[in-house]
Parts: C-alpha cells; sequence; structure tokens
C-alpha cells in the first residue's frame, strides 16, 4: 500500500516495519516538528551571516556530520566558513560567528568551543533541543528544536526513530532553507555558484 505522508495530518501511525513504512514515519516526524518551531529567530540567521567576517562551524557526531553539509553549502554560496578542528580553520575573532550544534545542549566539546567564542567577543548562535542547556546560555541566538535529545530512548516526545535521529534531520532542512534564503537574496546563479564546488579530486 503506497504511504503518503502530506495526508496523514496529526495522526500517530503505528510502529512501522517495512523499510517504506519507516521512511514515510520519518518525513511526517520532520513536517511535525517543522510545523511546531519558532521560525523567526531562522528567519533573522541569513542576514546575520552575510554580515559576519567568517562562519564557524562546530558538531559533533550525526550532529558533525550535518553542520559540515552546511559550511559547505555556505562556501559555495560566496561566505567565508570553517569547521571547527579542521587543521587549517584559523582563530575566531569578535567580527565572526560560531554556529554551534548540539541537541543536548550540554556536549563537552561544544560547550568549550562556544565558550570560547563568546569569550573572543564572536557571535554564538546556538542549536539545540534543550533552551535550558549550557550551550543555550552561552548563546546570543538560540534556534530551538523541540525534538528529542540522544539520550531520550524509547518513544519519546513524538518520535518512533532512535533517539537523536529527528533532532539531526530537521537541522538539515532547516540549513538547508537558510542556505536556499541566502543563494535567492545573492542574485548568484547555479552555474556561478558550482565554479565555487571542490575541483581536486
Amino acid at each position: 500500500m503506497a504511504l503518503d505522508p502530506a495526508n496523514m495530518g496529526d495522526i500517530d501511525m503505528p510502529m512501522p516495519r517495512s523499510v517504506q513504512e519507516c521512511s514515510v514515519q520519518a518525513v511526517h516526524e520532520v513536517e511535525q516538528v517543522i510545523r511546531e518551531m519558532a521560525w523567526q529567530p531562522w528567519e533573522e540567521l541569513p542576514a546575520l551571516l552575510r554580515q559576519a567576517r567568517a562562519v564557524f562551524a562546530v558538531g559533533n557526531g550525526r550532529s558533525g556530520f550535518v553542520i559540515r553539509m552546511t559550511a559547505m553549502r555556505l562556501m559555495h554560496v560566496g561566505l567565508a566558513a570553517h569547521v571547527v578542528g579542521e587543521t587549517t580553520t584559523p582563530a575566531i575573532a569578535a567580527d565572526d560567528v560560531l554556529i554551534a550544534v548540539s541537541g543536548s545542549g550540554s556536549t563537552n566539546g561544544i560547550v568549550y568551543a562556544a565558550r570560547q567564542a563568546a569569550n573572543s567577543g564572536a557571535t554564538v548562535i546556538a542549536v539545540t533541543a534543550n533552551a535550558g542547556a549550557e550551550l543555550a546560555k552561552l548563546a546570543k541566538v538560540v534556534l530551538l528544536i523541540p525534538a528529542p535529545e540522544k539520550t531520550d530512548h524509547g518513544e519519546a516526545r513524538g518520535s518512533q526513530q532512535y533517539a537523536g535521529s529527528l533532532f539531526e534531520q530537521v537541522a538539515l532542512f532547516a540549513f538547508e532553507g537558510v542556505f536556499n534564503a541566502l543563494w535567492q537574496a545573492s542574485g548568484t546563479d547555479a552555474d556561478e555558484m558550482y565554479q565555487r564546488h571542490a575541483n581536486l579530486g
């Protein structure tokens, strides 16, 4: 039977079993969270990033993969973007921005990076599921994703996926929205932007 996530509304699905059902369930949960999110802080993000001298990005594990994908897209659209921990990443300064991603908001390395950035006068942007966490307290801008943290096991907070997955999925889609907003505002065509893609391998 074909499943259409657009027609599911707010109805809870039974526990999915097939690959198709699991995929549709994931899309359904992402849609639910996206409808619940407070989008105004996200809407202010493109302008904040354009004004920065450089954008630094930090995250661990799967959140780290999401923020690396985001940093790549920011580079493609013409921003100076750096991933924290890479050997060529320079020092952060007062006119820079740090995007720090942690569902729990308490990951030691991420909190440390945010504290160092704040002490340097940089603008810290926290992406988290926990508005009361240390990361959020260090941030000038808090982008809250109402999804389970990785320590929430079972069907916590409405997700049937393994804990942490929904947070990471929504973060990816939200940052894709940020990238596309930046791209549309830049007036750059796709061919011009493609010239910034890696060409050494």
